[in-house]
C-alpha cells in the first residue's frame, strides 16, 4: 500500500521539490497551493499525512490545522508544518492547534522521508 501525502504550500518551487523528493521515495504525492484548496483536497485524496506551510493566502497553515482537527470531518492524520518560521511561539501555537511536527525550510530530503515513514508506519 502506497502512503499518500498531501502537501499544501503556496510556493510552486517547494511543491516541486517535495514532489521530486517524496515520489522518489515511493510516496503518492498530492499538492494544493493554499489552505482552502488543501482542505478541499483532503477529503478527495484521503492522505496518510499532511504537510502544510504556515504563511499562505486565503487560509494559512493554522487555519488548515484547525479545520482538519475540528468539525464533522476531523482527522487524526499526522500534520507536519514545513515553514521558514522557527519561533517557539509559532511552534507552540501549531502544536496547540493539533500539528504533529515542525520542519524548518530548507528541508533535508532524507530527514523528511524518515519522519514521514515514522509517522505513517509505512515502509516504502
Amino acid at each position: 500500500m502506497t502512503t499518500k501525502v498531501l502537501a499544501i504550500d503556496d510556493s510552486r518551487t517547494i511543491r516541486n521539490l517535495l514532489r521530486i523528493s517524496l515520489e522518489g521515495a515511493g510516496f503518492e504525492f498530492h499538492s494544493a497551493c493554499d489552505g482552502v484548496e488543501g482542505v478541499e483536497q483532503f477529503s478527495e485524496v484521503e492522505p496518510d499525512v499532511v504537510i502544510t506551510d504556515i504563511n499562505m493566502p486565503n487560509m494559512d497553515g493554522f487555519g488548515v490545522i484547525e479545520t482538519l482537527r475540528s468539525g464533522p470531518n476531523r482527522t487524526t492524520v499526522p500534520i507536519i508544518v514545513l515553514t521558514t518560521e522557527s519561533g517557539a511561539d509559532l511552534k507552540a501555537r501549531a502544536r496547540a492547534a493539533g500539528a504533529t511536527g515542525w520542519i524548518v525550510k530548507p528541508f533535508d530530503d532524507a530527514s523528511l522521508v524518515s519522519v514521514l515513514r515514522r509517522l505513517t508506519g509505512h515502509m516504502v
